[in-house]
């Protein structure tokens, strides 16, 4: 049986199905002994790279929601973040550092690490991934303003086509007091780069 959605034909085949399909098509033999059971573990894998479909980010936040009077900057840098590329299905990962200024509420901190991971088990690019963490903190809280930097390598750029191993790609979403306020989106700046201990 087969259906047609905005012109992609989609089979009744299995997830184990197409992939032992992929390694006939790669000139392997899906019954040797190291490959018998690759379908199935490729398809646990994804489906834990890519369960953040299944996840509200809004929900998240909402859940731990606290009303305080503190209203200077608060900062989770250095996260840790691993994603698949869209484009190739080839893994980036780096770091991601999120600020905002609370107006009345704050998130509980462990959220935005959850946060992060709900948006970087999709499909993604750098850029959007940035954004949708901003515009989802900027959405659900409504502080002052929100500052997101990630900084990552790319797979598809270390392992192929240029093969350059030592780059990497930073990207910013700057909303709010930290878009309109130089000082503010600095001193954002600056707290990041800083390292404990002079490291």
């Amino acid at each position: 049986m087969k259906q047609t959605l905005e012109n992609t034909t989609l089979t009744s085949a299995s997830f184990e199905e197409l992939m032992k399909e992929i390694l006939v098509r790669l000139g392997e033999d899906p019954g040797r002994e190291g490959l018998v059971n690759t379908p199935s573990r490729v398809h646990k894998a994804y489906q834990f790279l890519t369960k953040g479909y299944n996840e509200d980010p809004e929900a998240l936040l909402k859940n731990a929601l606290f009303t305080v009077t503190y209203d200077e900057m608060v900062i989770v840098k250095d996260v840790e973040v691993f994603s698949l590329c869209e484009h190739h299905m080839l893994p980036f990962f780096g770091k991601v550092h999120v600020a905002y200024i609370p107006n009345g509420k704050v998130i509980g901190l462990s959220k935005i690490p959850r946060l992060i991971e709900t948006f970087s088990r999709r499909l993604q690019i750098q850029e959007r991934l940035t954004t949708q963490i901003a515009e989802t903190i900027q959405k659900v809280i409504q502080p002052q303003g929100v500052g997101v930097v990630i900084e990552a390598r790319h797979l598809c750029m270390m392992m192929r086509g240029v093969e350059k191993q030592h780059s990497s790609a930073v990207t910013s979403s700057m909303l709010g007091c930290f878009r309109d306020e130089e000082e503010t989106r600095q001193e954002f700046l600056s707290l990041i780069r800083q390292r404990p201990n002079g490291v």
